[in-house]
């Protein structure tokens, strides 16, 4: 995490296209003086740089442009940042590579028409041969594949030259080694054949033209499915309305959302969606959050509500006063969160980086001992068929698929996660949350509501539930206690007739009394009932058994005489037991940490099936807890949402805030609840474990694919087997396997909570 001494550099980089390109330009920014630290996102075209005090962004962005990249400013989409976004950038990009894989295939078409039109239709060729001649039909070859090469396929060469100068090939290098090898052996045979022996004059303008086409139509298909990877940040932003209606000098009328202030009194009609976060101060409806919570139940808004940006009004119309606008709304603070977490880097990351820091090198060094392999070991015409091979290698060995296993992953997976309520901080935290073998949960907001309720209303023989009610409430309404207010709400929720006291009393410790509508009404604990000479045993047995339920119970007596017994308690939120019960089905140790009795604690641990229980705890002694539990268990995770959860959030492996909590709390935690369900736990190591099974399925099919390919382009089997892959086939598989890496990434869209957990 970012200290007061840093600032954070976010940067698009243009021209990185395998995981070649990501390590050197991630050495290139590390190698700057004034950077603390780097993170280079090849799906997103990003980076994102930690600049110490002396860092200088503008040597960043030379360092970058050394290294044969062009770096810029990134522009996001939330806030007020106006002006080209890298979504437009992709949109180009998309763009040109339709314009060029056309331009390229209507050049290729009449070369690999005429080449596998002669293996098919044998007389095609003594036909064409017959009207123009070989020699013809060779130059009309040559003019062909030199558009392809020269036009589509010269961004291939702009970047992989270069790149082969300074010493530093990736996949653009072997491509254009191994296409411009192909041509250029070609060209030799059409222009002075007499420079090469009888025997090894053929010609591979079609194998050039094709595997430049291919790779073409593999990087467009790879954009197109990239494009895809950021659609929950694209919808989330179409939610974001263009225009608000203010209240100025007694009317309405409409701005641009960008011009509302904290402040401004905003009217919303029923279908519209909320501008802005704020405050209702008159009217009221019900409200859609799902866009934030995930939670798709309309939720009623009425004076003193808060609503936020980009939610959606239903039925009736209200106005609120705006208090956070701009980047400081909620939707742009999720939106930043979930881009944070994507152009970070997970720890499995930095072996692949490893791997491929010496990988392209080494397949040039293969292709070079492929080539010497077949022209001295091969019968004649050996050069050519070392030609074919060393390019073979080339293409089918761009590592486009192993810088792509891993990003497009945690892109997809965490624009799954902001969809179900579920936002990761920091990218590392999905590769932790797998790893978590027990959840510890704070008791207070987070498995319970927080706050007192009624529970229990238990009335002698002969006083009416109603009545003990309302004659209790209105002695109660003059009390501040907890307990007095949690009666009064349940009274009021409950339409119980509102009654006046008189000569309203309270007793230290004990209770409160007065005269309603004429009876004098006591109420307190049993001492107090005690005191007043009366006997509680009718009640003693509720009462107790209440008590071990962690409900606090309050008797009252109407006019000398015990009326009866309410019981408070801070009930459990509604879905704890069922999100617990879904963290045990996936192997989870579930404990709850308190700094309440260790009574209560072991009532709500009964009530919503945890494990372990640790009572009692002062903030210091949560850390001390999580120390221990880790210890018997394993890597832990801690879910919080009070300032005093702040310590324990940090210091667990990874800290998870409930969104309704503070921001303190929030601040601490390294993924965010948006709603406030215990569900949501669940919900979100299920997908932790569902996005790291996927990069490893990812990096399975990369690395395996090229231990597979790369001997059978290499002819490393053609002695014994007799197979061996063609360079055409090779730019077609290593263009499956790109796409391939993103389809598999793109199912993480179809994840689906546990069974029982809703979204």
């Amino acid at each position: 995490m970012s200290g007061p001494e840093t600032t954070t550099l976010d940067l698009s980089i243009s021209g990185m296209t395998c995981a070649g390109c990501v390590s050197r330009v991630e050495n290139a920014i590390r190698q700057t003086p004034g950077v603390a630290e780097a993170a280079v996102n090849l799906l997103a075209g990003s980076a994102q740089v930690r600049l110490s005090a002396e860092g200088d962004p503008e040597a960043v962005a030379e360092a970058i442009r050394k290294a044969g990249y062009e770096a810029r400013p990134r522009r996001h989409v939330h806030g007020h940042d106006h002006g080209p976004t890298d979504e437009a950038s992709r949109l180009a990009e998309v763009a040109g590579l339709k314009r060029d894989t056309l331009v390229a295939a209507l050049a290729t078409a009449p070369l690999f028409a005429m080449e596998m039109g002669g293996h098919l239709l044998p007389g095609l060729h003594h036909w064409l041969f017959g009207l123009i001649g070989e020699g013809g039909w060779r130059w009309i070859s040559l003019a062909l594949a030199a558009l392809v090469m020269f036009g589509p396929g010269l961004r291939f060469f702009r970047t992989g030259v270069p790149n082969l100068l300074r010493l530093t090939p990736e996949m653009n290098a072997l491509v254009a080694l191994g296409t411009g090898a192909a041509f250029l052996y070609s060209v030799v045979v059409v222009v002075a054949p007499q420079l090469l022996p009888a025997g090894s004059r053929h010609v591979y303008f079609e194998a050039a033209a094709v595997i430049v086409t291919l790779i073409l139509l593999g990087r467009l298909l790879e954009a197109q499915a990239k494009g895809r990877t950021g659609a929950a940040i694209r919808r989330l932003m179409t939610l974001r309305p263009k225009s608000a209606r203010v209240v100025r000098e007694g009317a309405e009328v409409e701005i641009g959302v960008d011009e509302v202030k904290a402040g401004d009194v905003v009217a919303v009609r029923p279908g519209e969606r909320v501008a802005v976060d704020g405050l209702v101060i008159e009217g009221g409806s019900f409200v859609d959050e799902s866009m934030i919570t995930g939670e798709p139940v309309p939720v009623e808004k009425t004076p003193g509500a808060q609503v936020t940006g980009g939610t959606l009004n239903t039925t009736g119309a209200f106005r609120f006063r705006a208090e956070k606008v701009g980047a400081d709304t909620m939707l742009a603070q999720i939106v930043r969160m979930v881009e944070e977490a994507q152009a970070g880097k997970l720890p499995v990351q930095a072996m692949v980086d490893r791997v491929t820091g010496w990988f392209v090198p080494a397949v040039i060094v293969t292709a070079a001992l492929a080539f010497a392999a077949w022209l001295l070991l091969a019968p004649a015409p050996a050069l050519a068929l070392a030609v074919a091979h060393a390019v073979a290698v080339l293409i089918v060995a761009c590592p486009c698929a192993m810088g792509l296993a891993t990003p497009t992953s945690i892109m997809v997976g965490t624009g799954r996660a902001a969809e179900l309520g579920v936002l990761f901080r920091r990218g590392e935290a999905l590769q932790a949350l797998r790893g978590v073998r027990a959840v510890a949960f704070d008791k207070t907001g987070t498995l319970t509501l927080g706050r007192p309720a009624l529970t229990d209303l238990e009335p002698v023989a002969g006083v009416a539930a109603e009545d003990l009610l309302a004659l209790v409430a209105a002695v109660e309404r003059s009390s501040e206690h907890p307990i007095a207010r949690a009666i009064v709400a349940a009274a009021d929720e409950r339409r119980a007739p509102v009654l006046e006291v008189e000569r309203f009393e309270t007793r230290t410790g004990l209770g409160a009394e007065g005269v309603v509508s004429g009876r004098r009404v006591q109420v307190g604990a049993a001492g107090y009932m005690r005191e007043l000479g009366l006997d509680v045993a009718p009640l003693q047995a509720t009462a107790d058994r209440l008590a071990g339920q962690a409900r606090t119970s309050v008797f009252a007596a109407f006019d000398g005489r015990l009326a009866g017994l309410l019981a408070v308690a801070d009930p459990i939120k509604p879905g704890a037991a069922e999100g617990i019960a879904a963290l045990r089905a996936q192997g989870v140790t579930v404990a709850m940490i308190t700094g309440d009795s260790a009574l209560t604690a072991r009532a709500v641990a009964d009530a919503v099936g945890v494990d372990e229980v640790v009572a009692e705890a002062l903030p210091a002694g949560k850390v001390a807890a999580i120390e221990a539990l880790r210890r018997r268990f394993g890597p832990l995770a801690f879910v919080g949402d009070g300032v005093n959860d702040a310590p324990a959030l940090a210091a667990a492996d990874v800290g998870l805030a409930m969104g309704a909590g503070t921001d303190v709390a929030i601040e601490s935690a390294e993924v965010v609840l948006m709603r406030d369900d215990v569900r949501a736990v669940a919900a979100a190591v299920a997908l932790s474990r569902a996005v790291m099974r996927n990069i490893g399925q990812n990096l399975a099919w990369a690395f395996g694919y090229n231990i597979l390919l790369i001997p059978l382009a290499a002819g490393a089997l053609y002695p014994a087997f007799g197979l061996s892959l063609s360079p055409v086939f090779a730019a077609a598989a290593m263009a499956l396997s790109s796409v391939s890496v993103v389809a598999n990434a793109l199912r993480l869209h179809a994840f689906q909570p546990p069974k029982g957990v809703s979204a």
